[in-house]
């Protein structure tokens, strides 16, 4: 079906977490009223006594003028022409369990950067299967933005890739400001699998930290997780596409390098001796690749394009192998090979 959106659109947004309240900060800065589902009593309650989520960025504060919470989908849903959906993918199914409303008039968006578990899809193929929708009503907003500076005013670039430029634009200008500008992509498919596929480097690339290894080797190791990344999705979906830009690379190295990165911080964890489940406790907050390094791996199944780093982090958190086994082993690959990239052998 085909969706088109004006300026006068209705926005909604599904989820409370980080990056939900850093897109509410961003619309509601451009004077843009958003209905809001947030399922969490103490955030609910939060935003609607003092304007604050008292979870995440509590120091952003909204005009209550301009946020409508609720905790009832259906209501938030049935109100909008743009829903923007930001939520863990695991758990995406059990938000949207509630809803009742037709999603086939409206533009969706997502802001997750997962893989939807025992699913094996993106979210853009999972709400395609599910729930009908076109792929031309369907959007990703993707970074380099980590929430924590979007919303203390420093300057970023995010994405918005569609089918539908004119859509996306629309979105776009309802976001961007002084410090947030928005770049455009038609690359829908190779846009999301890039903000899935860096999760799971970024978790490389905490790992050869929390092991000890210093910065020379693990700018080598992201070099090649650019370039392993880039290898999956041309050969899962070829596309005039140019994998250097912000949107690919960028995000990519933001997130395995960033103090922020939730990721990153789990491969460190995890380097420094923890076991996986204990490392995964100590989050507070989901690091989607976890459950990307899984299904990353299962998709594979069909494109068989070589993957030794995703495969590796899978190795280590599924099948227990000694996070300094692999490595090791990663990196001896690297100097036996080191003429030509790890990924083409």
């Amino acid at each position: 079906m085909e969706v088109q959106i004006g300026n006068d659109a209705r926005y909604a947004v599904i989820g409370y977490g980080s990056w939900a309240t850093a897109i509410v900060g961003m619309l509601t800065r451009n004077r843009t009223a958003v209905e809001w589902y947030v399922r969490n009593g103490e955030v609910l309650d939060g935003l609607l006594n003092e304007g604050r989520n008292p979870k995440y960025l509590y120091e952003l504060e909204f005009d209550k003028d301009y946020i409508h919470p609720s905790d009832d989908i259906n209501k938030v849903v049935s109100s909008a022409d743009v829903v923007i959906i930001s939520v863990p993918s695991a758990f995406l199914k059990d938000f949207l369990a509630p809803l009742t409303v037709s999603l086939g008039n409206k533009f969706i968006i997502s802001a997750i950067k997962g893989i939807i578990p025992g699913s094996w899809q993106t979210v853009a193929e999972y709400l395609h299967d599910q729930y009908n929708l076109s792929f031309r009503q369907m959007g990703i907003i993707a970074g380099p933005t980590h929430a924590e500076e979007v919303s203390r005013g420093k300057l970023s670039f995010l994405t918005l890739a569609s089918a539908d430029e004119k859509n996306a634009r629309t979105v776009g200008e309802k976001m961007a400001g002084k410090h947030i500008h928005v770049c455009y992509s038609s690359d829908l498919y190779g846009v999301e699998y890039a903000s899935i596929l860096k999760n799971i480097y970024a978790l490389s690339a905490g790992l050869a930290k929390g092991l000890g290894y210093g910065d020379n080797f693990i700018a080598v190791l992201v070099s090649n997780c650019a370039n392993e990344m880039t290898r999956f999705i041309e050969e899962s979906y070829p596309d005039n596409r140019n994998t250097f830009t912000s949107a690919y690379l960028g995000d990519l190295l933001v997130t395995c390098y960033s103090s922020y990165s939730r990721n990153r911080r789990l491969g460190l964890l995890i380097g420094h001796g923890c076991t996986v489940k204990s490392a995964l406790n100590e989050m507070t907050m989901i690091a989607e690749g976890y459950y990307a390094a899984e299904c990353i791996r299962h998709i594979n199944l069909k494109h068989k394009v070589s993957m030794p780093i995703a495969d590796m982090v899978y190795e280590v958190l599924y099948r227990n192998k000694s996070p300094r086994k692999a490595m090791a082993e990663l990196s001896a690959m690297l100097d036996t090979d080191c003429s030509r990239s790890l990924l083409h052998p």
